[in-house]
């Protein structure tokens, strides 16, 4: 393989992982705010949906981060990471 292609390949998967942070940063802001007591992160995330979306939760789990991306697209709008998670 080139040595172009390993610097794509390790861009997107860069980009991916920044984003999936994001999405985890983002459930621990979804938790306070829906008054979750045991869940944070992308678990918060998850069950988030399974709520909004009456989804099961294996189908909720097997969301790709570009799923995940468009779905919460809206919610994160106005939303920015926190300070300390920078």
């Amino acid at each position: 393989m080139s040595n172009e292609r390993y610097k794509v390949m390790k861009k997107l998967r860069a980009a991916e992982g920044g984003i999936m942070y994001s999405i985890d940063c983002f459930g621990d802001h979804l938790a306070e705010r829906e008054g979750y007591k045991s869940l944070d992160g992308i678990d918060a995330v998850h069950y988030y949906l399974v709520k909004k979306y009456n989804w099961m939760p294996a189908q909720v789990r097997a969301l790709n981060v570009e799923d995940l991306q468009f779905l919460l697209k809206e919610e994160m709008h106005d939303w920015k990471l926190p300070k300390e998670a920078i």
